[in-house]
């Protein structure tokens, strides 16, 4: 593979990349996130700015002293891991200027098991009994492991304004089901972990 093409198609992820952090929501709204999803979208992009960066610049200039660049697989390598970083900053600095952080009333979360908005945690049991607990949150901070499910997700929006009590009818990949709304959290349930437990 050229040099060229490499860095054609580089510049092309980073237009894509940047282009998804600038889009509006799928809905044409805005982009919703949770106080605890900004925070860590803030504390990635200062780990890159203050430890993730500065170490491979350092990485580099150590290459660099080595002698023939053109040659030298660690220099390549790290200007390469730059640019991702890089990258991923703007990326980052995007998104936090176009997202929406979405408080919880003090009311609503002191009084749990409400109506179903975003940020709650919703607790369904499907037709065989068994019960599962999603939170809605913003497409931006979506992890399946957690069951963090967008707000712009089909489940989601089948959720969003029912109450406790409430039945829905939703179409899963393996068939259609009804769900039964058991309870509607603003607090954490016991138990949850949030998406960074784990991740390593």
């Amino acid at each position: 593979m050229s040099k060229a093409f490499t860095k054609e198609d580089d510049a092309g992820l980073e237009e894509r990349e940047e282009a998804a952090a600038a889009a509006p929501a799928p809905s044409g709204g805005k982009r919703y996130i949770t106080p605890e999803g900004m925070k860590r979208v803030q504390a990635e992009l200062e780990r890159l700015w203050t430890v993730e960066r500065p170490r491979v610049v350092n990485e580099v200039s150590n290459a660099a002293a080595m002698g023939d660049r053109s040659e030298n697989a660690e220099y390549i390598y790290g200007k390469k891991k730059l640019g991702e970083i890089d990258r991923r900053m703007r990326y980052l600095a995007t998104l936090v200027d176009r997202l929406t952080v979405v408080e919880i009333p003090r009311e609503r979360a002191a009084a749990d098991d409400g109506k179903v908005f975003f940020g709650a945690w919703v607790t369904v049991e499907d037709e065989d009994g068994v019960e599962t607990t999603y939170r809605i949150v913003g497409p931006d901070e979506t992890d399946a492991r957690t069951r963090r499910v967008s707000v712009e997700s089909p489940l989601a929006r089948a959720l969003l304004g029912k109450r406790v009590g409430d039945e829905v009818d939703f179409r899963r990949p393996k068939g259609p089901t009804v769900l039964t709304l058991v309870a509607v959290r603003y607090t954490p349930p016991p138990g949850d972990v949030g998406p960074e437990a784990g991740a390593a």
